[in-house]
């Protein structure tokens, strides 16, 4: 192995992927995973704190996302309309090619508690994220977290269908479509 491996996050992340799918979460060791991606556990240490940090991979980014995307929201945008700039600002992350790889963390992500609760952790911080840059653009709360709250359902709910095998539209396709559902579910409680 050479000192330096181009993309080593990236193959990292795939060959953890893939031996997940393959095996099953539980049955694959950090040890299996470097000698897929023919890297070393010191390479995989310096990207990921654990074995789990690979299914989350790019959190840190989408939360960065989310408050730029709001910040960049229009002046006369409405707490909604921030949040909805968010989720278009995310959409980069949710290319065509990551389809796939996104199906199969969600699945391996469902099949076990530990992973679920680190993903419902993650979510509260995206959230938190959000909340945060409406309170920024100078949105009170309850205003704001319930924004932001909305904001984390619809990242949810479009991420779900964004990686169904039927869908061909993209995640800010259906991510803003479901906020808009849930802003008029919420109305309809009043």
């Amino acid at each position: 192995m050479s000192r330096w491996e181009p993309n080593a996050r990236e193959r990292l992340l795939r060959a953890a992927v893939e031996s997940f799918a393959e095996r099953g979460y539980d049955a694959v060791t950090v040890a299996e995973i470097t000698e897929r991606a023919g890297l070393t556990k010191r390479t995989f240490f310096r990207h990921f704190a654990d074995k789990r940090e690979v299914l989350f991979a790019g959190q840190e980014i989408l939360s960065r996302m989310f408050a730029e995307g709001i910040a960049a929201a229009p002046a006369e945008a409405t707490p909604i309309d921030a949040v909805a700039a968010a989720l278009t600002a995310t959409e980069a992350a949710f290319g065509p090619e990551r389809r796939e790889q996104a199906r199969t963390i969600r699945q391996v992500v469902a099949d076990h508690s530990d992973l679920r609760e680190r993903s419902l952790l993650k979510h509260a911080k995206l959230t938190a994220t959000m909340a945060e840059a409406l309170r920024e653009r100078g949105i009170p709360d309850p205003a704001a977290s319930l924004a932001a709250e909305i904001g984390g359902l619809a990242f949810t709910t479009g991420f779900a269908r964004w990686v169904e095998p039927s869908n061909e539209r993209s995640f800010g396709e259906v991510a803003r479509e479901a906020l808009s559902e849930l802003v008029e579910a919420t109305a309809e409680l009043g």
